[in-house]
Formats: structure tokens, C-alpha cells, sequence
């Protein structure tokens, strides 16, 4: 669904959830800005049993200008708008959206998908902010963002808040956003300091005395009240200074779900990761090494897990994540290659990125893709691969000569690339400025002399790699542990997905192993 596909509509009514916040607030204003630039007779309202009374969101909406409504029914009424009623950061039907009806429905929204049959509908669940995807909804429609009306303003904010303070933005496109709109600073610092209740702060601090600690793996789980989501992170962020806590997590129940904050302050634990893990297949999560969160569906909870309760279900979940994996440090791994066998990469073409040829050695670059961000320097002998599933990992010359042919062909990244949902670009960090990586791609394909140990994995690993002992590389269960046969401390992970496309068998060299 696009937003010229709702234009045929003349009444437009945008609906935000019941207790709207600033995520909702942000986005619906953005809906409403496109519409009343088509010249449509738009609304932006809310409903449920309160108005807005959080001092940071009373500021938003009378310094931004928001023209949000109030509206709710009379008692055992019903209320009906006529034409189309557009839900936005919430999805119409679900728990935590008053039911107003309309002629026709739409949804834009960022959230676990809920709702399944209403035709006019957008949901990214992989996003922080709701506000992201309407920003990128106007961009597709060929609306610029300014701020003179306070809309960059909102939505910046509104992606602030939704990942609390940037610490759990993990999606590309919520990046890109937070880097190219225009906002006013002085007023997010406003806000932000306009956020913390007295309520609010006791909140915190009797959630500090009810922990639980878990003695074996060093982490902290505590359930707090319901309270804004930066809250929680106030909470982990301070459980992360005392000495024995190595990671934690700290949620809340919402109307719809629970709301979840991820720290850790060691190498081993990626807490982007851990958010993922303690979400999968009930909501989404995510963030950064150190900071993340994540949000589960009740709904989703409730027909995976009817007879646990959070508390246990998010103790459990932890234990078993530390169950679940080995560790690897590649630089003192001694491979046990007798139960490996031998592989060689198939000649499939990729793509290849001479860095040098795009910035100046010495400049300091980010590398962003959907597997995350990686910080380099543009050096001489820097080459980027781009993978089939556009992947991208950096190589040294010496090993891309070794490994790869050139090829006298053009790199088309729809055609190399099995995944388009996001193209990996390439941030000069000396100046801001975004570069889209395969605009720069060469053609080349695996020589196949290069041979590899592997096996799959029947437990998961975190292999801390020779060329990055900070952060590791995670596999999964199906996936691949792979040694390289010239250099046995040479170790990472390969897809399972991947290693079945590109690596084949030598049952030659595997008989004399």
C-alpha cells in the first residue's frame, strides 16, 4: 500500500491509539500534513478513557502545533466516521485502539502484525518507530519533510522516545531517518527534559528493590509498573553499575504487551541479540552492542505461553539464551578438523567495492546494512564484498586476489542479490554524507582454489573472529562453522542458507583428511 492508493478518499479521519504518545503523535501528524497538502478534509484524533495529561507530550502538541482531537463516545454509543479511518502506530481491532468505525479501513503501523484482514494495510514489524515508516512513506510520495511546521521536529522525536533515546535503533532505515531530517533541537531537549514524573520516579525506584538475580550467568531480571518505556531504561541502565551484574533486562506490562529493556556490558553478551532472542516469534526486538529493547505481543504471549507468567517466562528465556551457546575465540580455537569435511566455494558472482575508489584513505566510514553497522577506515588495500543475499563484509587485497576473479561486467545489486528490502550504503563519517554502496560495485567470482573446513552446528556459537576480537559473529543451530584449510585460526560462520548456495562438497581432499 502506498499513500497516492488512499488519495481517492476525500474524508480522511487518522486515528492514533487510546493514550497516544509521542510515536503516535509524530506519525499521525505526518499522515495529516500529506492529506491536507492533497487538499483533503483530514482529522487527526484519539480516543479512550483519558486525554493527554504527560507534561513532555502536552509540550509536543501545543509547540509543534499537533491539531489532535479528543473524541469519545457517549455511553453504550458507538462512533462512526464517514469515509476512510486510517490507524496509525496501532492496528485497528487490537486491544489498545478505541473501536471508532468508518466506511473504509486502513492501518499504517509498526507492531507485531495482529490483524490480518484489512486489505488497506501497512505494517513494518523490523522498525523502531512508527514515525520511520511514515517518513518513508512521504518520501516514496514525493513529500519532502521540512521543519517549519514542526513535522521534523515530531518525528524525530517520536523515533526518540519509540527506541528509547537511540539505544535500541537497530533498523537501517530508522538510522537513515534520524540522519536526514531536519529538527529543532532546542526543542527535543525540551521534551526530554519535560519526561520524568514524581510517580514515575518512585516507580523506578521500588522496581530497583524487587530484582531477581541469577548467580550462574551474572544477569538481573526485574518487572517494573507501567510507566513510559524510557523509564525501564533509567532502570536497566543504573542495574548495569552494580558489580555483579553483567547483563539485565527490565520490562512492563502495556495494554497490548510488554514493553522490555536490554543491557550488557561484556563483549559476550550483544544485547541487540539478546532483545531479538527473548522477542522471537511473539514480537521484535533489538538495538545496539551494549543498549536494546524490544516489545512483546500479548496477544502472541497469551497463544504461545497461556499458562506462564511474564516474570517466569522472561527468567526462563535468559537462562536458556546462555544455554544456548559456545563460545569461540578464533585466535586460540584449535579446530578439531576430523569432524569437519572440505569445501570449495562455487564461482557464483558477487559484488566487490574497491573502498579507496569511493573515499580517501584515512577516512573514517560505516557500512550499513540490515545485519547492522560496521566502522572501517578506507585503507589502500580495503575491498568490501557484497554477498548473494546482500551480506557485506570486508576483505584485505592480499586474500580477495587469492579468493576471487574479476570480472568485465557490470554489478546490478536486483540482480546479484537475493534480498532488496534494504541496499547496503556506505556513511563518510568526516562529513555525514551517505553513499549507496552498489553504486560502486565491481563484478567477481570465487577462483574455488581457497578451501574451507566445515561442519554444521548442532548448538549454537559466538565466534570472536582474527579480524574482530571486540564483537562476534553469531550461529545458529543449521548454520556452519568454517575453518579456512591454509589458516586453522581463521574462523567464522556461515549461513546455513548461504552455505548451501555457494559452497560445494571436495570429496577428493575430504577422504584424506
Amino acid at each position: 500500500m502506498t499513500l497516492q492508493e488512499l488519495e481517492r478518499f476525500q474524508l480522511i479521519t487518522i486515528q492514533c491509539h487510546d493514550n497516544p504518545d509521542a510515536d503516535a503523535l509524530a506519525s499521525g501528524y505526518g499522515l495529516y500534513c500529506y492529506f491536507k497538502e492533497q487538499g483533503k478534509n483530514v482529522r487527526l484524533v484519539y480516543s479512550g478513557r483519558n486525554k493527554i495529561q504527560k507534561s513532555n507530550l502536552v509540550l509536543m502538541v501545543e509547540k509543534l502545533g499537533i491539531p489532535v482531537e479528543y473524541i469519545r463516545a457517549e455511553a453504550n454509543a458507538k462512533l462512526h466516521v464517514e469515509g476512510l479511518l486510517l490507524t496509525v502506530d496501532c492496528q485497528y481491532g487490537a486491544g489498545n485502539v478505541s473501536g471508532i468505525t468508518g466506511d473504509e479501513i486502513a492501518i499504517i503501523d509498526h507492531h507485531q502484525v495482529e490483524i490480518t484482514d484489512v486489505p488497506l494495510s501497512i505494517i513494518h514489524s523490523g522498525l523502531g518507530s512508527c514515525s520511520t515508516l511514515v517518513w518513508k512513506l512521504l518520501a516514496d510520495a514525493g513529500f519532502t519533510v521540512q521543519d517549519d511546521n514542526g513535522l521534523g521536529t515530531a518525528l524525530y522525536y517520536g523515533l526518540y522516545t519509540d527506541t528509547n533515546q537511540f539505544s535500541e535503533l537497530y533498523n537501517p532505515l530508522d538510522m537513515d531517518m534520524r540522519e536526514a531530517i531536519p529538527y529543532d533541537k532546542s526543542l527535543i531537549t525540551l521534551f526530554r527534559n519535560s519526561n520524568l514524573s514524581l510517580k514515575e520516579l518512585e516507580i523506578a525506584g521500588i522496581a530497583m528493590i524487587r530484582y531477581s538475580y541469577n548467580d550462574d550467568y551474572e544477569f538481573a531480571v526485574i518487572k517494573a509498573q507501567p510507566c513510559d518505556p524510557n523509564i525501564l531504561g533509567l532502570i536497566s541502565d543504573f542495574l548495569l553499575q552494580v558489580d555483579i551484574i553483567k547483563s539485565c533486562l527490565v520490562f512492563n506490562e502495556t495494554g497490548d504487551g510488554y514493553k522490555l529493556s536490554v543491557r550488557s556490558c561484556i563483549k559476550e553478551v550483544n544485547a541487540s541479540e539478546l532483545a531479538a532472542y527473548l522477542t522471537e516469534n511473539i514480537g521484535s526486538g533489538g538495538g545496539h552492542y551494549e543498549k536494546a529493547g524490544g516489545f512483546v505481543s500479548m496477544k502472541l504471549y497469551e497463544e504461545n505461553y497461556p499458562t506462564l507468567h511474564a516474570e517466569a517466562y522472561f527468567n526462563n528465556r535468559m537462562t536458556q539464551y546462555f544455554d544456548s551457546f559456545t563460545i569461540i575465540y578464533a585466535k586460540d580455537y584449535e579446530a578439531d578438523i576430523s569432524t569437519m569435511k572440505v569445501y570449495r566455494k562455487r564461482k557464483i558472482p558477487v559484488g566487490f567495492v574497491r573502498a579507496a575508489q569511493v573515499l580517501p584513505v584515512g577516512t573514517p566510514v560505516t557500512i550499513r546494512t540490515l545485519e547492522g553497522d560496521i566502522n572501517l577506515t578506507v585503507e589502500e588495500d580495503l575491498y568490501i564484498i557484497i554477498g548473494i543475499k546482500g551480506e557485506v563484509y570486508p576483505n584485505r587485497r592480499a586474500k580477495f586476489e587469492q579468493s576471487y576473479q574479476e570480472l568485465q561486467q557490470a554489478y546490478t545489486h536486483s540482480e546479484y542479490s537475493a534480498s532488496s528490502e534494504y541496499v547496503p550504503m556506505i556513511k563518510n563519517r568526516a562529513d555525514g554524507k551517505n553513499l549507496v554502496l552498489t553504486d560502486y560495485a565491481e563484478m567477481c567470482v570465487p577462483t574455488g582454489e581457497v578451501q574451507i573446513y566445515a561442519r554444521p552446528l548442532i548448538k549454537g556459537v559466538k565466534v570472536f573472529t582474527a579480524w574482530d576480537k571486540e564483537k562476534y559473529m553469531l550461529g545458529r543451530e543449521g548454520d556452519y562453522l568454517a575453518v579456512r584449510c591454509n589458516d586453522l585460526h581463521d574462523v567464522y560462520v556461515v549461513e546455513k542458507d548461504i552455505f548451501a548456495k555457494t559452497y560445494d562438497e571436495v570429496m577428493i581432499a575430504a577422504e584424506g583428511v
